[in-house]
């Protein structure tokens, strides 16, 4: 049986768990919000569903005791809001974020849950760090989502300045989920050239910071635009939770736990049944290396400080 739980289904908690139900992903689905009230419509909304799927989920609201048997626990609580008005970006919500964590944790690890927690939360990279030292999970067991959307991002930019399809665009963005990252463009390939090599054949001119902007900004358009992300950022988590479930040995950007540089933030790993199966030792640049720590620096100087 493939039984996930969600806590906290606001805007990016229920696109989870509505991808969950109606790809038919999840056999079980456990609910749990701060907002009962909010945790018992989505139940009846998703169930109500239902009756024109293929597929059936069993749909469980607000008791962590049944999360104890599940296989991933999708952490999604926060308020955009703060990131939306408050300055210092996905910062502003730490203070927030720190305490909805100190609720969580216990409750979680008190259920007994063994299986791999996934974290969406702001500031990712940190959030994914409290938590696991708050409820004591394996670091290999607590990930977040990392600069795995950020990439997307970059290949839906690079896909449309060069007229290819994104998922033919190779390369990563790393370091914080947040100002802090950069695009690793040794990394970048299209159609297995890189990408220099793919713009000179091609006849384009190749802008890096042009690209980059485009890419680091994406974000910010979507939260001017609708007031919050959700379904870009739902999918990738939703993926890495496939990838789990199936061991799939899947390779991609993640927020997990640099040994090197003592923090987490976002680097290429295998995400399988243990949840991030190793860290990959990647080829960068010595440039890219140098970026890749002052990102871990910002990471972990903040952290200090909030």
């Amino acid at each position: 049986m493939r039984k996930f739980g969600v806590i906290g289904v606001g805007h990016v908690g229920v696109t989870v768990a509505y991808t969950l139900v109606t790809k038919g992903i999840a056999d079980e689905l456990v609910l749990i919000d701060t907002n009962e009230k909010k945790a018992l419509a989505e139940q009846l909304d998703l169930e109500d569903a239902q009756a024109r799927l293929d597929t059936n989920t069993k749909i469980k609201i607000q008791d962590y005791s049944d999360l104890e048997d599940a296989d991933v626990v999708f952490v999604t609580a926060g308020d955009i809001e703060a990131t939306r008005t408050g300055k210092g970006g996905r910062w502003a919500e730490f203070e927030e974020t720190k305490e909805i964590v100190k609720d969580i944790a216990p409750k979680l690890k008190n259920s007994g849950f063994h299986g791999v927690v996934i974290v969406t939360m702001n500031p990712c990279d940190a959030i994914a760090q409290y938590l696991q030292e708050q409820g004591g999970f394996d670091r290999q067991h607590c990930f977040a989502t990392g600069t795995f959307l950020d990439t997307a991002r970059m290949q839906r930019v690079v896909s449309e300045q060069f007229g290819v399809n994104a998922k033919n665009v190779e390369g990563y963005v790393m370091g914080e989920h947040g100002e802090s990252q950069f695009v690793a463009w040794s990394t970048v390939r299209i159609n297995g050239r890189q990408l220099k090599e793919f713009a000179e054949m091609n006849h384009k001119t190749l802008d890096y910071d042009d690209l980059k902007e485009q890419a680091r900004l994406g974000g910010w358009r979507i939260l001017e635009g609708k007031g919050y992300t959700s379904f870009g950022i739902a999918t990738c988590a939703v993926k890495l939770a496939e990838a789990v479930i199936s061991d799939a040995q899947l390779f991609c950007p993640v927020s997990s736990y640099n040994e090197e540089l003592d923090t987490y933030l976002g680097q290429p790993a295998v995400v399988g049944k243990n949840g991030v199966e190793y860290v990959a030792d990647i080829q960068i640049t010595d440039d890219e290396k140098a970026l890749l720590k002052d990102s871990a620096e910002t990471i972990k100087s903040k952290f200090a400080t909030m």
